[in-house]
């Protein structure tokens, strides 16, 4: 082969003697042959794939001036070949040839000519290139110029030194080739890489190197560094990394493997015979929660649903990263071996003193060029790993918003909203976290197997002992994955539990404030927090537990490896070559195995999290034909025929199944709301009634004129562009009622299901929607229109009624029909018939409808007060948002700190920690990196007894000390660490619970106002994300981030303690360090406070979408609400997405300064080689191969911890919110206070906040003991008993109760004293015992008592567990009107003098309502009573009305009952 070659190049082609010169050199041919083939063998190889894409009609992309410059230069390359063919040519064949001369070899005729071929191949390939759509270069060709000039290399400088060489007066020898060498050389450097800029993402648009380097994102953290980032400088997401791209693959995926697991289980559940089929029967008589509970447990085990199929779910979807990522780390892996291969060469180099200088920096070079390679790669897979998260968590939490869009109420209650927002957050992030580290599962066992081969060359067999430490810790390992499985599924349902009890409260915290129970569910949230904290405290010390092992481990098997070495035969001596080969091996070892117990635990975490979403995303569908449910029949055999066009009436006492009817109707089967039809989203009014239909001007101006809504837009400050808070809060109920009842209209549908649209509103408006739209003459009249009603007066307009009696159609008929029958609807008509027709025929028949007032709290001012936006410090607004008309926003922008975590953060972490725990375990970390150093000082100092022991016997007391010692230190790492970690993890516990306690804390004694205007998403996600941050996240970095730097700075103590020169290089880089990283925290901080900012709206429009589901369902749009998920998840995505890229920025940036670590400290070990010894140079460049990881990831430490940080920085935001008035004072009032019960306004005066103006305006009233008042007027009531409560606080005056001013009372002994029934019936999750005494200060009698009074004791007494039956979330397992019930024994069991009633009877039917005011009438005769009301039937009875009246807002009108009668509704 050799003489071939030789014969083919006309020299020689390997001459050994060549290297053992100082001053080396490649043979010419090597040069003309290999390194000419090489690059062209690369390009030939992927030419193929690039001439088929030319084959392929795409369209082109525009002329580029760098396409031009680049086909410029390809062809004038190839005009270099055929000029130097020409020459070659020339001189054999050409005229002035000499024929006896020898020709030339036939390398220089081949060369040219596979250069001209070539050349035109390169020029096709980048025709092929422009072809492809977004393409902007090609990576394989870049590959090929770059091999192309480092080929190159070796002849420039052979030419180079061969003309240098030659005396001044001699020519140089083939000067026309040697010119025509350097244009093609000059014309190879300056080809490739320009940056392309874009408007758009940029790395659509960057080069091969940009994307290898990425310098694309300089831009970012250039932007980043000037100013804080704000979501408009977020570039748009690649159309493949954006959520709807992501979700389709998913889900078609998703739909196949689901289908399997579901026919699988059908198999399983086949196979054996249960025992329980024949209790079915039975089970349908028992009460829907036990059975609930009962399925849970059953559940539980994985036979009850289909499992195993979200994993391969993931892995076909995303199959092509996963292929890619696994390559890249394959790679990396086996690169990461060549570096302690190079480190023995670099030590038996100055080992052996007669080796020449080249030799050394040829290694210093390699091990630099192996590093940067390492680099390249290990970071392209990173980022694709990253990115492979991202796209898993994005499906996942579409898949989730999805399921719950269409799941099935019995699926639905096995788990709750908070449930569910923890499989978007908790769990989701989950699989986010071991995607990043998924490939580990194959590339731990791979490194181990490597290096312990690596180990069995340097050391031979004694490695076996290492080995057989390792084989030990598998069980240990297993052990404490097993508890580690079991403490985080107990942790998961106690964050689950605790996650439900805060958004309960945060959805009753009204009812939670007047009747001042904030305490009471203070201590529930408290009491599941300390059992979570337990558990993790166990789970942390397990954690020290393994932390200790592991740390343990590298240290144990390498002394096991090493005492056996030497003590297997006197003739092994410990040199340096073996003992730090050796070590730099132990240290990739220490990698996988210090990773593995972190990989089983994130492996344990997420197969809980797997179930966990297997369960609800493989939970039954909604049924549409479904009528009843399995586990307690609300409707029996109901069999209606209506006709089209009809107006059917549904009419019934509270339970007997309406709503249920309707639900049934509508395919929900079991309804979520009391009233499916309201559902008020955060929008402008406008959207809110259009609901994603068409605009169509003339029919939307009908709608709202019929639907009465023109007085109420000209009271709002934005007419229909105001913005509507979270759940309408700024809404009445009756408007809340009329919107939903527009968009009803509006949305032009065949048949229309009406759930009592006419409760809430006053009788005229009623009477108005009745005949306007509903009626026979109205919008709908043509329309099949089912109403359910408790309004009598309507019914003789109606088509058709249907009396629904316990879930059985006891009658149908027409009002007339039904009336002569003499049925149970007759009786019914004859009882309440009379109050209610004459109180609608009271309406003068022109009389317009007028606008309700929203209600009275905090929200209606901000909305239409002026200046309501102008007072907001918290955020600055955009030049475009004031373009909006005053008042128009109600939610602002969240919050969001800018620029550098302010230390008093950090300070405040600490010191929640406790100072005494943080200083000792910093120490004891401190103590165990000295021994680190200490054993490796110890192992370099053990590798020169084989230089004073050489050729002699090895002293067994010396083999013994060293052993020992080496041995001790090891141990002694392990023991520090794990003391370290266990005060650290009691202090990140007691940190824990201090920020949830006073979060919790300030979040129930904030003002009312804050609930209205913050949408309850943020607050979740400060106790869901936030808290779990500082459980989890915040810990493991602050560990990780002192381990780092303790690291980083032992490293280079060693390195300048070997080579005191690498001193003068320190100072540079660690400048270089500082910049890159404030560069990098700067730009990565805010990203992540973008995330956090951006991830809030996608569970506050989850928790929305949970409420309003059955209106989202009824009306079909689901679609809507799914593009609407996907561009809030879209959002997200663009702060995330630009922080993955960040992470890996700053690593190529970081490792290319640890690379030049490795390399200074490699080449001051060559130029100081004579004054070194090898020991030394051994251990200062096997730490310098580690600093490059640990340097990156002290950066990526402290940025994560920065950016973890923030999270303690939004808990305490709400921490420090303004409080309400203390809940208690010194100034307590007697026990038995309010006596009489005497009320006072003396020159009583309120505005909402110090800067509005007033909205009551100097009210002086008596009410005396025992009055029943009537409250009425348009605006200003719920402001009256508002007051009352100190919801709102008096600017001016006092109100006296019993002879004693309210305002110096504390908020729980004045609130405690007052009894309200709210007009929304708000339960709690938890007993019924429980919604009714939360402190347990009533005996069971006396609450059997109250519910006897309330009408319920038959309904509780009927049901399983009595008192202890579980109320659902919201309470759905109860009708309104047992809701409703339910509060009225509330009241009754207080006690209170002084009772106000809020519109508490809007929602149930006439029946119901007499119970309540018969109630009231005998169990209240001895209490003053303020009654709110819409009907006056209610308020008939009352002693006196106040009428406030709807102008002036301050002047009170008092009636006796039987004059306000009369003049009633002409003043109103």
């Amino acid at each position: 082969m050799s003489a071939a070659l030789e014969e083919y190049c006309g020299s020689i082609f390997w001459l050994r003697s060549q290297h053992s010169t100082p001053d080396p050199d490649l043979p010419i041919c090597v040069e003309q042959t290999v390194l000419v083939w090489l690059p062209l063998a690369f390009l030939w190889l992927c030419a193929p794939w690039h001439v088929a894409n030319l084959c392929k009609k795409a369209a082109k992309a525009p002329l580029s001036k760098l396409y031009i410059s680049k086909q410029v230069v390809s062809g004038l390359l190839f005009l270099t070949a055929i000029a130097e063919l020409a020459l070659t040519l020339a001189e054999d064949y050409g005229p002035s040839s000499d024929s006896s001369a020898q020709k030339h070899p036939a390398v220089l005729y081949t060369n040219p000519v596979l250069f001209a071929v070539s050349w035109i191949v390169v020029m096709l390939c980048q025709e092929s290139v422009r072809r492809r759509p977004r393409a902007v270069d090609s990576g394989s060709l870049f590959v090929f110029w770059l091999l192309q000039v480092l080929c190159a290399v070796f002849q420039f400088q052979t030419l180079l030194r061969d003309a240098l060489n030659k005396v001044l007066n001699e020519e140089i020898a083939d000067l026309p080739r040697f010119c025509l060498f350097y244009i093609s050389y000059g014309l190879h450097c300056p080809i490739y890489n320009f940056l392309s800029n874009s408007l758009q993402n940029p790395e659509a648009r960057a080069t091969f190197l940009s994307r290898i380097t990425f310098n694309w994102f300089n831009s970012m953290v250039i932007k980043g560094y000037k100013r804080p980032l704000v979501q408009e400088d977020m570039w748009d997401l690649n159309e493949k990394d954006s959520s709807q791209a992501i979700c389709q693959g998913f889900e078609d995926i998703m739909a196949i493997e689901l289908k399997k697991a579901r026919s699988s289980l059908q198999k399983k559940r086949n196979k054996p015979k249960t025992k329980d089929g024949h209790q079915n029967g039975l089970a349908k008589g028992v009460s829907q929660d036990v059975l609930v509970m009962k399925k849970k447990k059953k559940k539980d085990s994985e036979s009850e649903y289909p499992n195993s199929w979200l994993v391969p779910t993931i892995a076909k979807t995303f199959k092509g990263v996963l292929l890619e990522s696994a390559f890249f780390k394959l790679i990396q892996d086996l690169l990461s071996f060549a570096s302690p291969q190079l480190l023995k060469l670099m030590i038996s180099f100055t080992q052996d003193k007669s080796s020449h200088a080249w030799t050394g920096y040829l290694y210093a070079v390699l091990l630099l060029v192996v590093a940067f390679l390492q680099s390249v790669i290990l970071q392209q897979y990173f980022q694709r790993c990253f990115i492979l998260g991202m796209k898993v968590r994005t499906a996942l939490m579409a898949a989730v918003y999805k399921k719950a869009l269409v799941v099935s109420n019995d699926s639905r209650k096995e788990s709750t909203a908070g449930e569910i927002v923890n499989l978007m957050s908790a769990d989701a992030q989950r699989f986010n976290d071991v995607t990043n580290f998924i490939h580990l599962l194959w590339s731990c066992p791979l490194q181990i197997a490597l290096a312990i081969a690596f180990l069995w060359i340097e050391l031979g067999p004694s490695v076996l002992a290492g080995l057989l430490v390792m084989v030990l810790m598998v069980p240990i390992n297993g052990w404490l994955a097993t508890k580690s499985r079991s403490f985080q599924m107990e942790n998961m349902k106690f964050k689950d539990k605790r996650m439900k009890i805060v958004n309960d409260i945060l959805n009753g915290i009204k009812v939670l404030k007047y009747y001042a129970w904030e305490s009471s569910f203070e201590a529930q949230v408290q009491e599941i927090r300390e059992q979570e904290l337990k558990v993790m405290r166990k789970f942390a010390y397990l954690s020290s537990v393994s932390t200790f092992i592991f740390s343990c481990a590298p240290a144990i098997v390498s002394l096991a490896t090493f005492a056996v070495f030497v003590s297997v035969s006197p003739d092994n001596i410990l040199d340096a070559e073996k003992a730090f080969t050796s070590i730099s091996l132990f240290n990739i070892l220490r990698f996988p195995l210090a990773m593995l117990p972190q990989l089983i635990s994130i492996m344990v975490q997420t197969a809980v999290s797997k179930k966990r979403l297997e369960k609800f995303l493989s939970g039954d569908d909604l049924d549409t034909m479904a009528i009843a449910r399995d586990d307690m029949i609300i409707l029996f055999s109901v069999s209606l025929d209506i006709k089209p066009g009809r107006l059917v009436a549904v009419v019934g006492a509270v339970g007997s199944g309406k709503t249920s009817l309707i639900s049934a109707l509508l395919g929900e089967l079991h309804s979520l709301k009391g009233r499916i039809n309201i559902k008020v989203t955060n929008r402008y009014y406008h959207d809110n009634v259009l609901f994603g239909s068409d605009v169509n001007e003339e029919r939307y101006r009908s709608v709202v004129e019929g639907c009465a809504l023109g007085p109420d837009l000209d009271l709002l400050p934005g007419r229909d562009q105001t913005e509507i808070g979270e759940k309408g809060i700024n809404l009445s109920g009756g408007q809340k009622q009329r919107v939903s009842l527009a968009r009803a209209v509006y949305s032009s549908a065949d048949v229309y299901f009406l759930d009592d649209p006419l409760s809430a509103v006053d009788s005229h408006v009623g009477k108005h929607l009745f005949e306007r739209v509903i009626g026979p003459k109205g919008l709908l009249k043509d329309k099949t229109r089912i109403l359910v009603t408790h309004g009598i007066s309507f019914l003789p307009y109606v088509d058709e009624i249907v009396v629904l009696v316990n879930g059985v159609v006891s009658e149908v008929g027409s009002y007339d029909g039904l009336r002569a029958s003499k049925g149970a609807f007759s009786e019914f008509l004859e009882t309440y018939g009379k109050d209610e027709s004459s109180n609608i025929d009271m309406l003068p028949e022109g009389l317009e409808p007028q606008a309700d007032g929203s209600p009275e709290d905090i929200v209606s001012s901000t909305l239409k007060r002026e200046n309501s936006l102008r007072h907001s410090q918290r955020s600055v607004r955009s030049k475009k948002d004031s373009g909006d008309k005053k008042g128009q926003r109600l939610i602002e922008k969240e919050a969001m700190e800018t620029g550098r975590v302010k230390f008093s953060v950090y300070l405040q972490y600490l010191r929640s920690m406790g100072w005494c725990l943080v200083t000792w375990s910093f120490l004891f970390y401190f103590i165990q990196n000295v021994a680190i150093i200490g054993q490796n000082v110890w192992l370099s100092d053990w590798t020169d007894d084989s230089v004073e022991y050489f050729n002699t016997t090895y002293p067994n007391h010396i083999r013994d000390t060293r052993i020992g010692v080496f041995g001790a230190l090891g141990v002694a790492q392990g023991f520090l660490v794990f003391l370290g970690t266990i005060l650290l993890a009691d202090g990140s516990i007691s940190a824990s619970r201090t920020l949830h306690t006073s979060l919790l804390s300030n979040i129930l004694k904030v003002p009312m106002m804050f609930f209205d205007t913050t949408p309850s998403g943020r607050i979740v996600n400060r106790f869901a994300k936030d808290i779990f941050t500082v459980d989890e996240m915040i810990p493991m970095s602050f560990r990780s981030w002192i381990l780092c730097l303790l690291g980083v700075l032992g490293t280079l103590f060693v390195i300048c303690l070997a080579t005191p020169i690498f001193t003068a290089v320190v100072v540079p880089m660690a400048v270089i360090y500082y910049f890159v990283q404030r560069f990098y925290v700067a730009t990565s901080r805010q990203l992540r406070r973008l995330d956090s900012v951006s991830r809030s709206p996608i569970y506050s429009h989850f928790g929305e979408t949970v409420s309003g589901l059955s209106v989202i369902r009824a009306y079909g749009h689901q679609q809507r609400f799914l593009k609407q998920n996907e561009d809030t998840i879209d959002q997200n995505l663009k702060s995330v997405y630009p922080w993955i890229v960040s992470n890996r920025w700053l690593a190529m940036r970081l490792e290319s300064l640890g690379n030049l670590v490795v390399f200074f400290s490699a080449l001051f070990a060559v130029i100081s080689r004579d004054s070194l010894n090898s020991g030394l140079v051994g251990l200062s460049i096997s730490y310098a191969l580690n600093v490059t990881q640990t340097l990156n990831w002290l950066v990526r430490m402290t940025s994560e911890l920065e950016t973890n940080i923030v999270a303690v920085e939004r808990v305490r935001e709400y921490v420090e919110i303004k409080n309400e008035a203390p809940w208690i004072t010194t100034n307590h009032p007697p026990d038995d206070w309010p006596t009489d019960g005497n009320i006072h306004f003396e020159n009583y005066k309120v505005r909402y906040r110090p800067e509005l103006e007033l909205i009551l305006h100097g009210i002086t009233c008596d009410i005396q003991s025992t009055e029943k008042i009537g409250l009425v007027g348009r605006t200003g009531k719920s402001s009256l008993t508002n007051c009352l409560f100190r919801i709102i606080e008096a600017s001016e005056g006092q109100i006296l109760v019993d002879g004693i001013d309210i305002s110096t009372l504390g908020l729980h002994d004045l609130r405690s004293r007052l009894t309200i029934i709210p007009q929304d019936p708000v339960l709690f999750s938890g007993t019924l015992r429980m919604n009714l005494d939360p402190f347990e200060k009533s005996s069971d009698e006396e609450i059997w008592t109250v519910l006897e009074l309330a009408h319920l004791k038959d309904y509780v007494r009927g049901l399983p567990t009595g008192l202890q039956h579980e109320v659902s979330e919201g309470g759905e397992n109860l009708s309104v009107g047992q809701r409703q019930l339910l509060c009225l024994a509330r009241a009754l069991l207080r006690k209170s003098r002084i009772l106000i009633l809020d519109e508490a009877t809007a929602a149930v039917d006439l029946e119901t309502d007499d119970l309540i005011q018969n109630t009231i009438r005998t169990e209240f005769s001895h209490c003053t009573v303020l009654t709110i009301a819409h009907r006056l039937n209610t308020i008939l009875d009352s002693s006196r009305t106040m009428l406030i009246k709807t102008k002036l807002r301050h002047i009170l009108f008092y009636y006796q009952s039987q004059q306000m009668e009369a003049y009633s509704w002409k003043l109103y």
